[in-house]
């Protein structure tokens, strides 16, 4: 099922067109609009989504949708982006151990690696489950289950993330104390966070939000800075001894407790 979101609106004099935010029909489905769909599966920016569902370029359930605003049911809409399904019969779920220097995109318009070039199978399409940033590397999950995707990435249901951290001073404990109560960032605070000291100017901390560059950010209100970020864990899945820039499967007992992890609230 398709609905069509809020359409675009006159900013005063000047005749700019802004987009309004559009706001889901009623109802438990679980409903994105396209363009986001495109988005968090990692083909490209919102912008380049709109600029290809403008074109034609996706199709919902066998038919083209030019509106980027239009809601779709990530379980039941069939999407396909030149004429390429955004999700397969069978679900496939697969561990990454991402290196520094990778982006989390399909492609990137800079000719920079992406993790894409570290898939063996590059014919099957698996989207990232959120992402990592240029210059963070470790754990990254991809594969074509949305539902499972939209579980671990929404902040509602209170996922885990652990993260090895690497700052460029020695950390007080009031330092550490500071990030467990939550650190006052500008887009607000951030939610209590559980943190191991491992050295002098290392730590482990465990958070359940997903803002863009969250902990690098809580160092930098410390004012530190980060020198190396890593991704050791997302529930109780590890990164364990993989090696960086290696893939393998989740097991069906991790895919079951990943299912289950965290609880909306």
């Amino acid at each position: 099922m398709i609905v069509n979101g809020e359409g675009s609106m006159l900013n005063g004099f000047a005749n700019i067109m802004q987009r309004s935010i559009p706001k889901p029909p009623p109802g438990n489905r679980p409903l994105k609009t396209l363009e986001r769909v495109l988005s968090k599966a990692g083909l490209g920016s919102r912008t380049e989504a709109r600029s290809w569902i403008g074109g034609g370029r996706v199709s919902v359930n066998g038919r083209v949708v030019r509106d980027p605003d239009a809601w779709v049911d990530i379980e039941r809409d069939r999407i396909a982006f030149d004429g390429k399904a955004l999700r397969s019969e069978q679900r496939t779920y697969l561990l990454l151990h991402k290196p520094a220097g990778y982006i989390t995109t399909y492609r990137d318009p800079h000719g920079r690696p992406t993790i894409y070039d570290l898939i063996p199978d590059r014919e099957r399409y698996l989207f990232p489950v959120g992402r990592l940033d240029l210059d963070t590397s470790g754990l990254l999950i991809l594969t074509n289950d949305t539902q499972f995707a939209e579980r671990l990435t929404n902040p509602e249901y209170h996922v885990p993330k652990t993260y090895l951290v690497n700052a460029n001073r020695p950390l007080a404990d009031d330092d550490l104390d500071a990030l467990r109560r939550g650190i006052e960032l500008r887009d607000g605070p951030t939610r209590p966070a559980r943190v191991t000291r491992v050295g002098e100017s290392a730590f482990e901390i465990i958070i359940t939000e997903g803002r863009n560059r969250q902990v690098r950010r809580m160092v930098e209100a410390l004012d530190a800075s980060v020198i190396t970020l890593e991704r050791i864990a997302i529930g109780s899945v590890r990164i364990g001894d993989l090696p960086e820039g290696k893939t393998r499967a989740l097991t069906s007992d991790e895919v079951r407790t990943l299912s289950g992890v965290g609880a909306r609230r």
